[in-house]
């Protein structure tokens, strides 16, 4: 019995009954429970903040789908203001054309009239000029003169 493996075994013995005595066993066992404790609420805390993650996720992402259909739609809006703005700059330009031409159809008819009343004129002065000299040539004295004013004045009231 004076073995030292059987005084160490009593010893320790003695000192895990001190400890039950003293109740070291229930403030081991309510630290591990706070523990336990502590562990399940950082864990509940993390699940929750997983959960609250995850939400915020799936918001930002319906956001930015419907920052995309918005942009989408702007896109879509803007293109059809083009082709909106094409059509009717060609119209306007096909109207300004056809005007220019007709105004110019218009200048072209003035001018051709004007060209005309020049050419009438201008033959009608060449024939009275050449009937003058016939009948100044040919019809002498008095009747002569009466003959070309009045010829000069039959001329005259024909091309007015």
């Amino acid at each position: 019995m004076l073995e030292p493996e059987t005084w160490i075994a009593l010893a320790f013995c003695l000192f895990v009954a001190g400890l039950g005595y003293l109740g070291v066993h229930k403030f081991v066992l309510k630290a591990l429970d706070d523990r336990s404790d502590r562990i399940r609420a950082e864990l509940d805390e993390a699940s929750r903040l997983k959960n609250d993650a995850m939400a915020l996720l799936a918001d930002y992402q319906r956001k930015r789908n419907e920052a995309d259909s918005e942009a989408q739609s702007i896109i879509a809006g803007a293109q059809a203001e083009a082709e909106r703005l094409a059509v009717e700059a060609k119209a306007k330009i096909e109207e300004f054309i056809e005007r220019r031409t007709k105004m110019a159809e218009a200048k072209i008819a003035q001018a051709e009239a004007q060209a005309m009343a020049d050419v009438r004129s201008a033959a009608a002065e060449a024939a009275v000029s050449a009937a003058e000299k016939i009948l100044t040539q040919e019809a002498k004295g008095s009747l002569g003169g009466t003959l070309v004013a009045k010829g000069i004045d039959e001329v005259g009231k024909k091309l007015n």
